[in-house]
């Protein structure tokens, strides 16, 4: 099982949550409450994993969810919003979330045809409420605020309201609105069409030097990790990082292990040598990364080349 995830203190949010990309999948957090983001991390592990394509290899999603802890779940539903309803994998999603209820779906979209959709593939998504971005009464609202988000670069109203029209920007605007806790997409959006309406909408918190994304693998039956659950950064984002900021990538993905986990962390910077055994540009950026990373955080565990 594989996620991939933007680390949680990189994007900016107004309200609790913003995830992104299932394929591979990107969650985004608001730097809040910590007990309220793990509680808000894990309601989005459950829609994440029934998205992603895992969900139909047939592993057990009761595996997941005792690798990754869940006692908070049921205590605090969160307004999720699915833009990719076009993909008949987030209907079966939908109908599944909604069976189990850890979580309120909104679904963005073509009203007529997602019901017609639902109907043909045997679905109950009959309690769902779907938006139409057309027809929505927060259309001009949502318009405006971001033109006036974006304006600064360049942009119109009518771009604005052209961008609107995509289901993946109108919900990316209704977190930025309070109107819904998070999104999950990337069932059929690429990682930079999923990241690049967050950048511009929620845009990066305060005093965060580097959007970096990380991979969690949950491994079964794996006497190591933590109960099998592993963090890889970076995974997806920053190519060719420096020196400082693989350090960056190392602390941010050390916490998100933890906010998802709650556990400590053990960093391990790794490169092809181990201990000397090969000399290079690559090799000595990793020394000097793990050199940062201790100086920069002596209380955790890490080791590396």
């Amino acid at each position: 099982i594989i996620f991939l995830f933007v680390a949680p203190s990189a994007l900016k949010a107004t309200n609790s949550l913003f995830l992104i990309n299932t394929t591979n999948v990107t969650i985004q957090a608001k730097t809040i409450d910590k007990g309220k983001v793990i509680v808000n991390v894990k309601n989005v592990i459950y829609n994440t994993y029934k998205i992603c394509k895992f969900a139909e290899s047939g592993i057990d999603l009761k595996f997941c969810k005792k690798s990754i802890p869940t006692k908070h779940i049921s205590k605090d539903i969160k307004t999720i919003i699915l833009p990719e309803a076009e993909d008949i994998r987030v209907l079966k999603a939908t109908e599944q979330i909604i069976k189990e209820g850890f979580a309120k779906v909104i679904l963005i979209g073509d009203t007529t045809q997602i019901k017609e959709d639902a109907s043909k593939n045997n679905l109950n998504i009959s309690d769902v409420e779907i938006i139409n971005p057309k027809t929505s009464d927060k259309f001009e609202e949502y318009a405006n605020s971001l033109y006036e988000l974006r304006k600064a670069k360049g942009m119109t109203l009518e771009q604005a309201k052209k961008l609107l029209l995509e289901p993946i920007y109108f919900g990316m605007m209704m977190v930025k609105n309070n109107d819904a806790d998070g999104l999950v997409s990337g069932a059929c959006h690429s990682t930079a069409n999923t990241l690049r309406p967050a950048l511009q909408i929620l845009k990066t918190a305060p005093g965060t030097k580097l959007v970096s994304a990380f991979f969690v693998m949950v491994v079964p039956n794996c006497e190591y990790g933590e109960n099998g659950v592993f963090v890889f950064g970076d995974s997806g984002l920053v190519e060719n990082p420096s020196a400082e900021e693989l350090a960056e990538i190392a602390k941010s993905s050390s916490k998100s292990f933890e906010t998802l986990v709650e556990k400590p962390s053990k960093v391990a910077m790794l490169s092809y040598s181990t201990y000397g055994s090969a000399h290079s540009e690559l090799t000595e950026k990793v020394i000097n990364a793990t050199k940062l990373l201790k100086e920069q955080m002596p209380n955790l565990v890490c080791d590396g080349e």
